[in-house]
């Protein structure tokens, strides 16, 4: 029997059409059959708040349940002023406590991120390490996903359209898969 594995997406970008939610559909594609894959929309949780840790919200409940129930992840960051945006920084803050169970832990995590500009997300993908660290989640290092120009290398229908960059994705999503399969081990 073959074992089946369930990947959450996560960007910190709210717009409807943005460019790290297409990257992460672009490559929950090369995810093989026996993965699932579910977008997390961030837009709903409140502000992170101690005060709300008595009573959690809902929002940040489904959140929670939907974190613990991932094998793994795949966070796309934009790049705002440098750094992760806050939407992405107050929901892994809110899945950091401790009475939520710590449901990022130890899960494998690919990153990446898709930006207009020529950085590419270099350092928003530096500030998000960094985060990644402090959850204690296992990364995936190489290669780095950093797509500069984003917006001339989607095709119309939403489809990366650039050689270079499929590569790369393809590179990372295998062993991303390996990664999280090695952890159920």
């Amino acid at each position: 029997m073959t074992q089946s594995y369930h990947i959450v997406g996560l960007t910190g970008s709210l717009r409807k059409a943005s460019m790290n939610k297409t990257l992460l559909k672009n490559a929950a594609l090369f995810l093989p059959e026996n993965f699932t894959y579910t977008y997390a929309d961030l837009g709903e949780l409140p502000l992170y708040n101690q005060d709300l840790e008595e009573d959690l919200p809902e929002s940040v409940k489904q959140f929670a349940e939907l974190c613990s129930s991932a094998d793994g992840f795949l966070i796309s960051t934009p790049e705002f002023n440098g750094l992760i945006t806050g939407v992405l920084k107050n929901a892994l803050d809110w899945v950091s406590r401790k009475n939520i169970g710590a449901p990022l832990a130890t899960k494998p995590v690919a990153i990446m991120g898709a930006t207009t500009g020529p950085g590419g997300t270099a350092r928003a993908q530096t500030n998000l390490r960094q985060l990644i660290f402090a959850l204690d989640m296992d990364p995936v290092n190489r290669p780095e996903l950093k797509l500069s120009q984003a917006h001339m290398k989607f095709d119309d229908e939403g489809r990366l359209s650039d050689f270079a960059t499929l590569q790369v994705l393809q590179q990372l999503m295998d062993k991303f898969v390996h990664k999280v399969e090695r952890s159920k081990e």
